[in-house]
């Protein structure tokens, strides 16, 4: 008798624990890219963000286990549309096409394409004084101060024995009349009161006319051209200011395929910060992106920090992907309803992209 019911034992352990496994379901296997702020991995390896956040609550509602599965932003689409994995969490936009490959849940949040600038200069006196006594400028006229003194001299060479009333004296006299007339000449000012009357110093001077004539002039067309591009990168009020301004953005996003469509000039970056920092360094005018993304960049600028223009264009919903036919799609969704309707979802907003 001992001997049978040692024999059926082991069977219906074995028919029980296989039938409490079969119950339990598999844990979800979530799909995530890193999108900053929304997916994030930490140095020590562990997942946060806006989207992560909102996931954990959710998935606490619906009480079900479930694993990380990280992918690039590519196979993450395939392996939702193919079912490998069971829901896609991260900054999806909600597009027709896409919904055409999959299904999306409520939408979580709300946002735009938003335009970055560069921060307006000070203004005033103190702001004029500063560029006055910047390197750049100061460059400038010690590098034209030493022309005047070279044009200067070899004048003084000509003249400081034909001519010794105007070039006369000593040499640092004789180069100083020189110095003041090449200035005065340069300029177009020519008070008259010193002129060369050696052939050799008339042919310097008529040679300096001509050569004063087009550094004035391309000085002027320098100097008019920078304020030009300043005055455009601070005129930029709005997405109907972008066709004449050089705008960065990211290839391959809905903010490209706007430029395009809008035919707007546009320089592509392979990711936003470069995108932000050329808009920094001057070598374009604007960025166009997602307003949350940007919005996050932007705090990690330091002094390079860019004004972001109130109001988004192109509306864009994010939700999260599952494949068609889920059957987590209602409970998900009907979690995201009431995460995103609760009083911490602004702060868990707010936490990674800081007050508007």
């Amino acid at each position: 008798m001992k001997r049978w019911i040692s024999r059926l034992a082991l069977p219906l352990l074995l028919l029980l624990f296989t039938s409490q496994a079969a119950g339990q379901p598999e844990p979800i296997k979530v799909g995530i890219t890193t999108v900053p702020p929304f997916v994030m991995e930490t140095d020590s390896g562990e997942w946060e963000g806006i989207s992560i956040d909102l996931w954990r609550q959710v998935v606490e509602g619906l009480d079900r286990e479930y694993t990380f599965v990280p992918l690039s932003f590519s196979d993450l689409l395939t392996q939702v549309e193919s079912g490998q994995v069971d829901v896609a969490v991260g900054a999806l936009t909600m597009t027709a096409e896409r919904e055409a490959a999959f299904d999306f849940t409520h939408p979580f949040y709300q946002t735009g394409l938003s335009i970055a600038v560069p921060p307006a200069p000070e203004q005033g006196l103190l702001a004029s004084l500063r560029a006055l006594i910047s390197w750049q400028f100061m460059s400038v006229v010690i590098a034209l101060g030493g022309l005047l003194l070279a044009v200067g001299f070899v004048l003084w060479l000509f003249e400081r024995r034909r001519n010794p009333e105007q070039f006369g004296g000593t040499a640092v006299q004789g180069i100083g009349a020189s110095f003041w007339w090449a200035a005065v000449t340069m300029t177009t000012v020519g008070y008259g009161d010193k002129a060369p009357v050696s052939l050799a110093g008339r042919m310097v001077a008529l040679v300096w006319m001509f050569a004063g004539l087009i550094m004035v002039a391309s000085f002027t067309a320098a100097i008019t051209s920078s304020l030009t591009v300043s005055n455009l990168q601070y005129q930029i009020q709005g997405p109907d200011d972008l066709n004449r301004a050089n705008v960065a953005t990211i290839a391959n996003t809905a903010s490209e395929q706007y430029l395009q469509d809008q035919r707007i000039r546009h320089q592509l970056y392979p990711d936003l910060t470069s995108a932000m920092l050329s808009v920094a360094n001057g070598e374009t005018d604007a960025v166009v992106y997602d307003r949350a993304l940007l919005q996050y960049r932007n705090l990690q600028l330091g002094d390079k920090r860019l004004t972001l223009l109130p109001g988004i264009f192109q509306q864009q919903l994010y939700g999260l992907a599952l494949p068609s036919e889920s059957p987590l799609r209602g409970p998900v969704s009907e979690q995201i309803l009431e995460v995103t309707e609760s009083s911490g979802w602004k702060d868990i907003v707010r936490r990674y992209l800081g007050r508007e």
